[in-house]
């Protein structure tokens, strides 16, 4: 399943990647396209921005600290990844797409200094953002509902099932008997 993981990872970074380079070839910088409009209502379009901050352009400018951390979180998810491989599908497929998210906009920083976004749902005042923030959103929700819903009921059922449980129950009887004969012999 690993192995499955780092090929996801790498063809959720080509998609992303793909797009951006259409995008960024076809449109001009700031241009819209709109794609589905009901009337005078935008409700999606293609828009061409750039963003040298983070979510919100926060941290606009600090480029080699939004390269440095996503980079070392990247690798820490794959070494997790790593060690969780006999693990949950869920799990691991949901870190892939984490980590392909953090390293499409990784790969932008470091080529261009900031992050091409181009989708743009118009009936809401949200930010422009791009495919690799869809994995990283996605992935988050996903891992978010396996730590919520699965891995906690696995490690309910993983405890109950360990033999040190069942015999440290059995044991404790035959303990406290031989506890009380040699209190007994020693008398």
């Amino acid at each position: 399943m690993f192995i499955f993981s780092l090929v996801l990872i790498a063809v959720l970074i080509a998609a992303d990647q793909i797009i951006k380079i259409i995008v960024d070839s076809t449109m001009e910088l700031g241009s819209v396209v709109e794609v589905i409009k009901f009337g005078d209502h935008k409700i999606f379009s293609l828009m061409h921005v750039r963003n040298s901050g983070a979510a919100w352009s926060i941290m606009e400018g600090k480029t080699w600290f939004l390269v440095g951390v996503p980079l070392v979180v990247c690798g820490l998810g794959i070494y997790y990844m790593y060690r969780q491989r006999d693990k949950s599908r869920l799990q691991l497929v949901s870190l892939a797409m984490l980590v392909a998210g953090g390293l499409g906009n990784l790969i932008d920083r470091v080529r261009l200094h900031e992050v091409i976004d181009y989708i743009k749902f118009e009936p809401f005042d949200f930010p422009v953002f791009n495919f690799a923030d869809i994995c990283v959103v996605v992935g988050a929700l996903m891992f978010a509902v396996y730590i919520i819903f699965l891995d906690k009921p696995q490690k309910a059922v993983k405890a109950a099932e360990t033999p040190e449980n069942s015999d440290t129950n059995g044991d404790s009887d035959e303990t406290a008997e031989n506890d009380a004969e040699s209190e007994d012999s020693d008398e």
